[in-house]
């Protein structure tokens, strides 16, 4: 019966979403459910508005009426997760859950991979993916919580600032 845990979409009413999530967690400590339903995440984003002449930090919702729910799918999960007050069902035919892709949790950053950087500031790196595949460049930044390197390349006589993935670049020898 031990099989990976997939991430599902729960619909929700409207405005709810925080409401389910919370829910479900309690429920979820309170019948001991940790080993069936291990990840409750309502997808938020924080964006900067500016409003008579002041900068906030407001936290949307990416999907509003939808929360992710990371579960082994059984008869028990699914009834835990179904009969929350709030949730109307899983999304996928009939209320049939059909867990998300890997390429779709990827894209929505929902689970994190620790990358581990053998390079750094100042570092010669060779790129070894992408257009610019085969150039030497020298790295000026590097963010591994955005998974991202700014590498300078030498080419037609100019230094020329490139963005790429971590993975993307690994260092000379």
């Amino acid at each position: 019966m031990q099989e990976n845990a997939k991430w599902y979409v729960v619909h929700t009413y409207s405005g709810y979403e925080n409401k389910v999530a919370s829910n479900l967690e309690k429920t979820v400590e309170n019948r001991n459910l940790h080993d069936l339903i291990q990840e409750i995440r309502v997808p938020t984003e924080t964006v900067t508005e500016i409003k008579d002449n002041k900068r906030r930090d407001v936290e949307r919702k990416i999907f509003p009426g939808y929360v992710l729910v990371k579960m082994i799918l059984t008869d028990e999960s699914w009834y835990v997760v179904r009969n929350i007050r709030g949730c109307t069902g899983f999304v996928g035919p009939s209320s049939k859950p059909i867990p998300l892709t890997d390429e779709e949790v990827a894209r929505l950053g929902m689970e994190k991979k620790e990358v581990e950087v053998s390079y750094s500031v100042g570092d010669h790196v060779c790129i070894t993916d992408g257009t610019l595949e085969g150039f030497v460049g020298i790295v000026e930044q590097v963010e591994v919580e955005k998974n991202r390197v700014r590498v300078t390349v030498h080419m037609f006589g100019r230094e020329t600032p490139v963005e790429l993935e971590l993975d993307q670049v690994e260092p000379v020898e």
